[in-house]
């Protein structure tokens, strides 16, 4: 069944639609805002591999309905159909980044994603 959320247009679409998703329990919706074979760098010390996978980690998040803050998201660095974007975090996760990726229908999707970074 194909998906009645928006895409991201640009890059920094993916962090208001993320949690926009989030605070509305759309497990289903956040997973979409990443590729078939994306990586997240999460649970700290784990990879979690495949949008399948990423959808059941955020089924999990989602069921005790936490609020999540928005975050400003820093300037985009792009090349070409890759991008950089990356959050200033709001709580001890430090910042949060992720590379994203140019759909062949010009929307955006995570690639990878690194959302707890302590420096």
């Amino acid at each position: 069944m194909k998906s009645t959320n928006p895409v991201a247009k640009q890059p920094e679409d993916l962090t208001r639609l993320f949690v926009e998703r989030a605070n509305a329990g759309d497990a289903e919706g956040m997973a979409a805002l990443y590729e078939p074979d994306a990586v997240m760098a999460f649970p700290p010390g784990q990879m979690t591999v495949g949008r399948a996978a990423i959808r059941d980690l955020f089924e999990k998040m989602v069921s005790s309905r936490p609020q999540f803050g928005m975050e400003e998201p820093l300037p985009t660095v792009l090349i070409g159909d890759l991008g950089l974007t990356a959050t200033p975090a709001r709580d001890e996760a430090g910042a949060r980044a992720q590379v994203v990726r140019r759909q062949p229908d010009g929307s955006w999707l995570r690639v990878l994603d690194r959302p707890d970074f302590r420096g």
